[in-house]
């Protein structure tokens, strides 16, 4: 006998719980404020627009470095997201379990395209490469239109040990 698949809300939980597990896994994300959408497997990283994170007044624009930390939180979480789908899809994490351990920076480049306006941004990450020791990550940002992005970047980043 075939075991009977599990309901659509348990797996939709199940998911919610761990992406929020995940994103509390980086501090800086609540410092931005930084939310995270998905879309059954797809990860869309929504920063919301506060005045704290405009670095030039005078234009105004959002800062450089809140851009690529935008950047480079979206590309962890996204890789992440990957690494852990198979164990959180088969239930082996709880709300009880320890923290999920997150990739490490080795390399991250930014291309500033324009300005970040005064205004809500979103990203999504791309994972080029993903092995047990190295992963190779693609990230864009676009404000209002997916086709206008305002910046992009790439990152290498060590692979945390795998449990079993």
């Amino acid at each position: 006998m075939t075991p009977q698949p599990e309901p659509v809300q348990i797996v939709k939980q199940r998911r919610d719980a761990t992406l929020q597990k995940l994103a509390h896994g980086v501090p800086f994300v609540q410092f931005l404020g930084i939310q995270i959408d998905r879309r059954g497997d797809e990860l869309t990283a929504i920063l919301p627009y506060a005045d704290k994170l405009i670095g030039n007044p005078m234009l105004p624009a959002i800062h450089g470095g809140v851009t690529a930390a935008f950047l480079e939180v979206t590309a962890i979480i996204e890789l992440s997201w990957q690494m852990i789908w198979q164990d959180m899809e088969a239930g082996k994490f709880s709300e009880d379990a320890p923290r999920i351990p997150l990739p490490k920076t080795i390399d991250f480049t930014v291309d500033y395209l324009r300005s970040g306006l005064p205004r809500d941004a979103y990203a999504r990450a791309r994972v080029n490469r993903s092995g047990r020791r190295y992963a190779s990550v693609h990230v864009e940002t676009w404000q209002d239109n997916r086709s206008r992005l305002f910046a992009s970047a790439t990152g290498h980043f060590l692979m945390p040990p795998r449990d079993g």
